[in-house]
């Protein structure tokens, strides 16, 4: 008897479908947006879930180097591209991907609303932590931690609110894509 294989284990190495979806994610950040309602968060989720091994930690981190400086070029020209809160920023979407890896093998609404929901969380405390030690902008006492997390609430609300959208149509658009496409190879076989 042959052994059933599932969806996770028959995809090719770089599926060509996930591969294009991550990087459309990357590139939506180009489209002007409010502040933090951004695709990276979704971007990277999705990522982990399906892309292997090592592409799915070096695609969006790839991606994110590559939109950075044309994003600062098109939105906020004379501004630096990176700053030294970069690789906190970079180490949290590389949490994420490690939470669609672990999550979002088989996604449904629930989990990927609870893996955006956990991803936005520790994206908020990771870069929040580093504006505080690295920006300068509050004094280095605890109360100004907590006036740094306080005053990033509203920005928290934006991620966790882009992380639920892009998440959930980046998922949705690869099951629908997959679906039609698996429907199109079917009647082209009858």
């Amino acid at each position: 008897m042959g052994e059933q294989r599932t969806e996770t284990q028959s995809r090719s190495p770089l599926e060509p479908l996930a591969l294009g979806l991550t990087i459309l994610g990357a590139f939506a950040r180009l489209i002007p947006h409010p502040p933090n309602f951004a695709p990276v968060g979704g971007m990277s989720l999705f990522a982990g879930s399906r892309l292997r091994g090592w592409q799915a930690y070096l695609v969006p981190v790839l991606l994110m180097v590559v939109t950075d400086p044309l994003r600062v070029a098109l939105f906020h020209p004379g501004f630096p591209a990176f700053s030294s809160s970069t690789p906190f920023i970079y180490a949290s979407l590389l949490i994420n991907v490690w939470i669609g890896r672990r999550w979002l093998q088989t996604p449904n609404a629930r989990r990927i609303a609870g893996a955006a929901f956990f991803g936005s969380l520790q994206f908020f405390l990771i870069t929040n932590l580093a504006a505080f030690f690295w920006e300068a902008s509050y004094p280095p006492t605890a109360a100004g931690l907590i006036a740094c997390y306080v005053a990033a609430i509203p920005f928290y609300g934006r991620s966790l609110a882009s992380d639920l959208f892009y998440s959930g149509l980046l998922f949705s658009l690869h099951a629908w894509t997959r679906r039609v496409a698996s429907s199109k190879w079917v009647l082209a076989t009858k």
